[in-house]
């Protein structure tokens, strides 16, 4: 059975060069988009930051000595 013209026109891509360049058109369209924070958003979310990997630090900091003292316990 044979495939249409109007088929193998529809599934041909364009060449690798044109691929390349619509895309980074589209990282610049993307780009543009971007807002950049304000000095107060920045202080605050790198605050929010600093304080979630504190309280992860103190989390893994208390299962491991909760480990460490269960061990001791259990083998002495």
């Amino acid at each position: 059975m044979a495939v249409s013209d109007h088929r193998l026109a529809k599934d041909k891509k364009p060449n690798i060069f044109m691929r390349i360049g619509l895309f980074i058109r589209q990282v610049f369209d993307e780009m543009r988009k971007v807002v950049a924070p304000s000095g107060f958003e920045l202080l605050k979310w790198s605050f929010a930051v600093f304080v979630f990997v504190f309280l992860l630090m103190l989390f893994t900091t208390g299962i491991d000595f909760g480990f460490g003292r269960l061990m001791f316990t259990l083998f002495g």
